[in-house]
């Protein structure tokens, strides 16, 4: 069965090519916006990349210049 996951604002366009590559999942636009369609488990591991993602560009705002990790 087939799932949709909305996606929250602010995820780069390289982030989203990495996601489509790595993961098997589908870009959907919607009336309501953009979502990933696939199955539940990939869905659920191609959330924890866009969360990694989003927690480390976080880091980046919150420590302008520190070296990366």
């Amino acid at each position: 069965m087939l799932y949709d996951m909305r996606l929250p604002p602010g995820i780069t366009h390289t982030t989203m090519a990495e996601i489509i590559d790595e993961y098997e999942v589908e870009l959907i636009q919607t009336d309501d916006g953009p979502v990933l369609r696939g199955e539940l488990e990939e869905l659920e591991r191609a959330r924890e990349r866009i969360l990694e993602s989003i927690r480390k560009r976080i880091e980046e705002l919150e420590n302008p210049g520190s070296p990366e990790k």
